[in-house]
Parts: C-alpha cells; sequence; structure tokens
C-alpha cells in the first residue's frame, strides 16, 4: 500500500486549516497578512453499531503479541502523545485499518513511525505498532499496521483511539501552527491588553477560531469564567510565539 507522502498534490493532505487572507468585513483595504494554519481536533465519524460480537471482544496481550501489536503500559506511554484520529472500520481483507483523523489529511497519522493505540475507557487496553504505510483515503485515513494482516484482528481494534507523538509530528510550514501547541498560550493584544489563555480551537468550516478563556465576575458577584473566539487568521492575529508561550493579536477586549 503506497504512503501518500506528497502533501502538496492535494490541499486537503495538509494536515492544516486552509490559510485565510481576508480582513474584516469593512471598507478598510486587505493588508497583506501572513497566512496562519492550524492542526485542528474534530470529532470522529462514528462507525455504525453492528451485531457483531467479535467486533467488541477485547484485544488481549496475546492476540496483541501474536499479530504484531506491542502491549502497553500507562508507565511506557509517550508523555507527548497526542490523539490524532480514532479507529472506525477495519479496511479490506489484510488487516488494514480505516481511521478518521481529528485534522483534516491527518498529517500526524502520514508521517508518524509509531502509532499509539487506546481501546476503552475506565481500564483502557493500551498497544502500539509501527506503521506499515498509510495514505489518504477520502476523508479518512488507511493505515497497515506491521504484522496485522488479519481483517479479524483489526476489527477488534475498532473505535480505538490513535496516538502519536508530539516528537514524531512532521515540521510545520511557515505560520503554521499544530492546535496542541497553542493550547494554554497567553493571548494580548497591541496594546498589552492581556486577553486570557488559548482554551480550544473550533473548526468552523471556513477558518480556524481561538476560544479564549479569562477570569471575570459574573452578575451575582461570584468569580466565573468569560469566553473570547478570535479567528487564526493573519489579519487579526499578528505574532505566535511559541517559545514565549505568547499570542499578539489585533483585538479589542471590548469586542
Amino acid at each position: 500500500m503506497p504512503e501518500h507522502d506528497d502533501a502538496k498534490a492535494d490541499a486537503k493532505a495538509t494536515g492544516a486549516v486552509t490559510p485565510q487572507g481576508s480582513g474584516r468585513a469593512s471598507k478598510r483595504p486587505a493588508r497583506s497578512a501572513p497566512a496562519f494554519g492550524a492542526f485542528v481536533r474534530k470529532e470522529p465519524v462514528r462507525a455504525p453499531v453492528r451485531e457483531n460480537t467479535q467486533a467488541n471482544t477485547p484485544v488481549g496481550a496475546s492476540t496483541a503479541q501474536a499479530d504484531g501489536l506491542r502491549v502497553e503500559t500507562a508507565q511506557s506511554w509517550p508523555a507527548d502523545a497526542v490523539e490524532v484520529g480514532a479507529v472506525i472500520e477495519a479496511y479490506g481483507l489484510k488487516g488494514a485499518l480505516k481511521i478518521a483523523p481529528h485534522a483534516q489529511g491527518g498529517k500526524a497519522l502520514l508521517a508518524a513511525r509509531r502509532w499509539w493505540l487506546l481501546k476503552g475507557r475506565e481500564q483502557p487496553e493500551r498497544h502500539s505498532a509501527v506503521r506499515a504505510s498509510a495514505k489518504v483515503h477520502g476523508d479518512s485515513i488507511v493505515g497497515q499496521l506491521a504484522g496485522l494482516t488479519d481483517r479479524d484482528t483489526a476489527l477488534l481494534l475498532r473505535g480505538a483511539r490513535v496516538y502519536v507523538s508530539r516528537a514524531d509530528f512532521p515540521a510545520p510550514e511557515a505560520d503554521e501552527y499544530y492546535w496542541v501547541d497553542l493550547i494554554g498560550l497567553d493571548v494580548a493584544n497591541e496594546a498589552g491588553v492581556e486577553l486570557g489563555k488559548v482554551a480550544d480551537l473550533i473548526d468552523n468550516g471556513a477558518q480556524s477560531v481561538l476560544r479564549i478563556e479569562y477570569p471575570e465576575t459574573g452578575k451575582d458577584g461570584k468569580p466565573t469564567t468569560g469566553e473570547r473566539l478570535i479567528p487564526f487568521v493573519g489579519v487579526f492575529v499578528k505574532t505566535v510565539d511559541l517559545a514565549a508561550k505568547r499570542i499578539v493579536v489585533d483585538w479589542e477586549a471590548d469586542y
């Protein structure tokens, strides 16, 4: 199965939101601003519920070892693991997995050498395996893990969340930032007014939006959390300094 490695051949394979360069809907001229992209998490596509008891059977240590999956523990799990997708189905007859990526194009899934799989919530089963190949397939990623050659075993992984070590992410292009690197950064405007911290990124289909949280006082006089939504586009986002953990925006506190 050939690996998809030509990200520029298809805009959907970039793993980044399409850069936006337009300004506000006003009469002022549009500025030549840098383009910002983001690796934005999306909700995985849910697999249809099927009456298939085998698909709900735990993978188990013996099955994992026999099929090339390495059993992991909380201690062996990488500290920088980032959830990047979810297994929605087996693909074909040779043990390939169909993954719903959390970011358009699944850039991190295509680049990482090893995938880490977490199945279950209360007492999750942890496994990892070397990615033998991966390619974009519509809105999904089809990946083959080394040693996993049986469809029935692949079905046992349905519903597993797929993680990749942050260190294995491909280097972003100029003015492109991964969402995981933006969470928690302080946000201030050009006048130095602190606006809060990045709590999340939202994909509205046209662009990414920073969701900023900040402390405020409610009508009852009690402390609460306020929210600001700032489009993550060059006309508003002036600088992103990951080292300083700070974003400067063209945005007023009373917007």
